[in-house]
């Protein structure tokens, strides 16, 4: 993955899907080669008992990130997708 690609993104609030049961919604503070660093970050398991991906990044962007990491490094390779926060489309 490389920086440019991901330029947008760089200090603003995103969410970050992944191939695993985790998301993670924070600020993208770094881009590297085989990770990306988030500050004020969410880390939130989805374990298919509580709220969907969806829901539950629509309820970040509605009442805020539920900070329980300050820094959190996530592999390039597990990421499925990157949304802007302020992205989330809200039904």
């Amino acid at each position: 993955m490389e920086k440019a690609e991901l330029q947008e993104f760089l200090n603003k609030p995103v969410v970050l899907d992944t191939a695993t049961p985790f998301i993670y919604i924070g600020t993208l503070h770094e881009v590297g080669k085989s990770f990306v660093t988030l500050k004020d970050v969410d880390v939130h398991h989805i374990d298919g008992r509580g709220a969907s991906r969806e829901t539950y990044a629509l309820s970040a962007k509605k009442f805020g990130i539920k900070k329980n990491r300050a820094f959190t490094k996530v592999r390039v390779d597990i990421i499925t997708s990157i949304s802007h926060l302020q992205d989330i489309v809200e039904y």
